[in-house]
């Protein structure tokens, strides 16, 4: 068993408002969120201010404790306000992806029988949709205007108390995304105020932000690593949050310069514009500190031409998945230039971890044998929403979360993941459930049996890669016209990006795909 470095921390038996925003007012006028766009600020005194009349509405509007708001919105500095107004009103919070199509989202509104929505003006009619599919939605609020909807804007003129809600940390859901775990569809994952807390208290000893600290929040917040390492902990310190709603490269590298980041949270499509797009030569880009990438692997390589190009020491990772709250590794800031390359981190204070045989998963291994990590802390889930049979396959009687991931541990316990053992896609960060497309192919009339597995594009992206049987060996059916069947149901990040038509899809005799037949395949 390999044990944290750090001494453990208490846990934090506090609402996650209290645990984010309770030291808000004494940072007053201190910049919490600054819109990177057209440089809209919120002071710290506001946030703390806004989100206790915001929940007092909420309240107001028939929120209770128990009920479950979507928040469905890019990045805005109206996000966090929301988020802790809802947890305030002791409201759970499920996040959605902004380009969800209605259907999707519906699908997410049924099985946490939602019954608020926030959302924002252009995404309006895709919330509409998915409430009229769903049924149950009680009312669609808005976070700028639109007619016959209440605003976020003026519900913030509401001079009624704050709601008191009592809230049990350790039971109470506070926020609850959608992760497909290590295989299957999307589940709802039930974090509780205090696994969320005690996450940002588990990593502040590895990586600390404070009062000056400015860091850019362009990664999406729905995202379990964007709603962590950008919302909640840079909130809980003092530092300044700049706010972008989408990855556009000008724009990005724009907002580094004019706000003067020092501190960025990457994924791996956000490191290869760094190391690749002509445009980083143009900006002054010298606030930058440091960089952290993770949400998905990071090539070795691209790694060090984005750290060359930017004059930074060596990027670091970090580990962790939504059922963990999501961290359990990182790479500190302080040990940047002695980490191994590759390396995703140590483990964070009050965090257990095995590596467990792939033959044998009863058999521990030690440094430099790689196996199937388990992970054990105050951090893991409180389980899948609804789908106990699912939590238990994940969570063992003792505790251990498997995570599908397979790695090793050198000798100074750094941890490197090199392999999965789990289904699951990681497409820029985003998580794509094969079992999902490929029930969607077997809708498509020409399409006998699939099989969707992760394969690299030319960049190192893992992309969906479909293996398709057509119905008869004379159907005309192209690669185009899968993939344009696909793309017309789903979430843009979840598209079939490449195709291979096949004879058979390799089986095991009780029909599970053997899908890294199917990877190994040229």
């Amino acid at each position: 068993m390999f044990r944290s470095a750090y001494a453990d921390v208490p846990a934090v038996d506090l609402p996650i408002h209290e645990a984010v925003l309770g030291h808000a007012a004494g940072f007053g006028d201190t910049p919490a969120l600054i819109d990177g766009t057209d440089g809209t600020t919120l002071t710290y005194a506001q946030v703390d201010r806004f989100h206790r009349r915001l929940a007092a509405a909420l309240a107001g509007a028939g929120v209770r404790k128990g009920d479950v708001l979507a928040l469905h919105s890019p990045n805005t500095i109206a996000y966090p306000v929301a988020f802790y107004a809802a947890t305030r009103a002791g409201a759970s919070v499920t996040t959605v992806h902004p380009l969800a199509t209605p259907e999707e989202f519906a699908g997410q509104l049924r099985d946490s029988a939602t019954r608020w929505i926030v959302t924002v003006s252009p995404l309006l009619e895709a919330a509409r949709r998915a409430a009229a599919l769903a049924g149950g939605v009680r009312e669609i609020f808005v976070g700028d205007s639109a007619p016959g909807h209440r605003s976020l804007l003026g519900m913030l003129e509401n001079t009624a108390p704050e709601p008191a809600v009592a809230v049990d940390p350790a039971e109470d859901v506070a926020v609850l995304p959608y992760s497909s775990g290590t295989t299957g569809t999307p589940k709802g994952v039930m974090l509780t105020h205090r696994q969320i807390a005690t996450n940002l208290a588990q990593l502040e000893p590895a990586i600390t932000v404070g009062p000056g600290d400015r860091i850019l929040a362009v990664l999406p917040f729905f995202h379990i690593y964007g709603l962590t390492a950008l919302m909640n902990a840079p909130l809980r310190k003092g530092a300044t949050v700049v706010v972008l709603p989408r990855f556009e490269p000008d724009t990005f590298l724009a907002a580094v310069q004019n706000h003067r980041i020092g501190i960025l949270y990457a994924a791996p499509p956000i490191v290869l514009a760094l190391a690749r797009h002509p445009s980083v030569g143009h900006y002054d880009l010298s606030s930058l500190r440091y960089v952290i990438s993770a949400a998905a692997p990071l090539d070795a390589r691209l790694a060090e031409a984005c750290s060359r190009r930017l004059g930074l020491p060596p990027l670091g990772q970090a580990y962790g998945m939504t059922e963990l709250s999501p961290a359990t590794h990182v790479v500190p800031p302080a040990a940047l230039r002695e980490a191994p390359a590759g390396t995703v981190g140590r483990l964070i204070a009050g965090t257990e971890m095995r590596i467990v045989s792939l033959e044998d998963p009863g058999r521990d291994l030690g440094p430099g044998e790689p196996g199937e990590i388990l992970i054990r802390g105050p951090q893991v889930m409180k389980g899948y929403l609804g789908r106990p049979e699912a939590t238990t396959a994940l969570i063992d009687g003792d505790g251990w979360l498997h995570t599908g991931d397979v790695g090793q541990v050198d000798d100074d316990g750094w941890l490197f993941v090199v392999d999965r053992v789990k289904e699951l896609i990681k497409y820029k960060g985003f998580q794509v459930a094969p079992a999902e497309l490929e029930a969607l192919l077997l809708t498509h009339p020409d399409i006998a049996d699939a099989a969707v597995v992760g394969a690299r594009d030319d960049d190192g992206n893992e992309i969906p890669h479909a293996h398709v049987v057509r119905r008869t060996p004379a159907a005309d059916l192209s690669a185009q016209e899968v993939m344009t069947y696909v793309a017309e149901r789903v979430a843009p990040y979840k598209r079939v990006r490449r195709v291979t038509f096949t004879d058979t899809v390799p089986r095991a005799a009780s029909g599970k795909i053997l899908r890294r037949q199917l990877r190994d395949r040229p």
